[in-house]
């Protein structure tokens, strides 16, 4: 037997780092863009507004950026979870709609802000649980279930309202949105809050397993006893919390419920997913990368509202940003 060398190690320690991709050949690979694809363009957009508009950077500036991302934070939550499991939820914007009416609704009532506050995410995590149960039960795709809902969530929430917006003036929607903690806004601590309690269910627990092996792979996973229906039933009921929270948010900041649908919280928070990293075909999610996608889309619109680009060009930039991450996405490892 030939006994090693002592500098026998000197030469593995060199085979590994010659091994080591360098820098150029990182920047060079697909799927480093692909994992790291919102990150990078959030900086991008902040190093081009901070040059192009300096008021982008001030302290003002960018608090209001992060109160505006919140409430799209949390809903691409709720997404991301609905989408490991290789599906999607379109009903999300109309159940902001809805609880936001039931919210002001019972509060106008006189049963004050709490309850109110109860039934609204109550309602809008049974418009979660519903998905769920028809896209399980009735073996019906999700894109038709969550469709219908969207258009019935809708209907009665105008049903509901009457088609006019309900003013809400509860002294705890005010302070929780225009009240601060540090250097964050209550809303900001919110998203924080869900980000961080989303991480741990998605990575620390056995039902974030589960929700992955189910969206990797639904047979296998069904053959290793992993309840996959139920899964199903527990991610949609989770985005249709969070489309609660995001109605919350929603009504504390304009002071109203109004009875009309904002598609452009549906898209974002599918673009946010996209932009983050997530996998459309299911079974491979993060939180951080949607949360970090959710505020390179509110820091686009806000920089190009900065300079003055017309609105109508607004929705433009962001389709081209998510159909460029969805090519990008091809690429991941």
């Amino acid at each position: 037997m030939t006994i090693p060398e002592q500098n026998a190690p000197v030469h593995t320690a060199g085979a590994a780092e010659e091994s080591r991709p360098s820098l150029s050949a990182l920047l060079l690979d697909p799927s480093f863009w692909a994992d790291w694809a919102s990150v990078v363009g959030l900086v991008g957009l902040v190093i081009v507004f901070g040059i192009s508009q300096p008021v982008f950077l001030s302290i003002a500036n960018l608090q209001a950026l992060l109160l505006a991302a919140a409430i799209l934070v949390v809903l691409s939550i709720g997404q991301t979870f609905v989408v490991a499991t290789a599906g999607i939820d379109l009903s999300l914007a109309a159940a902001v709609m809805l609880g936001a009416i039931i919210l002001g609704l019972v509060d106008a009532a006189g049963y004050g802000i709490f309850l109110a506050c109860v039934l609204a995410v109550a309602a809008t995590s049974a418009v979660g649980f519903l998905n769920g149960a028809l896209i399980t039960a009735g073996r019906i795709p999700d894109f038709v279930v969550t469709l219908g809902t969207l258009s019935g969530v809708t209907g009665l929430g105008l049903i509901l309202s009457g088609g006019e917006p309900i003013m809400v003036g509860s002294t705890f929607l005010l302070r929780l949105a225009s009240g601060s903690f540090g250097p964050f806004g209550y809303p900001v601590w919110v998203a924080i809050s869900a980000v961080l309690v989303a991480h741990i269910a998605l990575y620390h627990t056995r039902f974030g397993v589960h929700l992955l092996a189910t969206g990797g792979q639904v047979e296998s996973a069904s053959a290793l006893g992993i309840r996959t229906n139920r899964v199903k039933i527990a991610a949609y009921t989770i985005s249709g919390f969070c489309a609660g929270i995001a109605a919350l948010l929603l009504v504390a900041r304009i002071g109203s419920a109004e009875p009309q649908i904002n598609t452009s919280l549906l898209l974002n928070s599918v673009a946010a997913v996209v932009l983050g990293g997530v996998s459309l075909f299911g079974g491979r999610a993060s939180i951080l990368g949607p949360a970090i996608g959710a505020l390179m889309l509110t820091a686009l619109v806000n920089g190009l509202t900065l300079l003055s680009v017309s609105a109508f060009y607004q929705p433009l930039a962001v389709g081209a940003i998510v159909v460029l991450a969805a090519l990008i996405m091809r690429y991941q490892k």
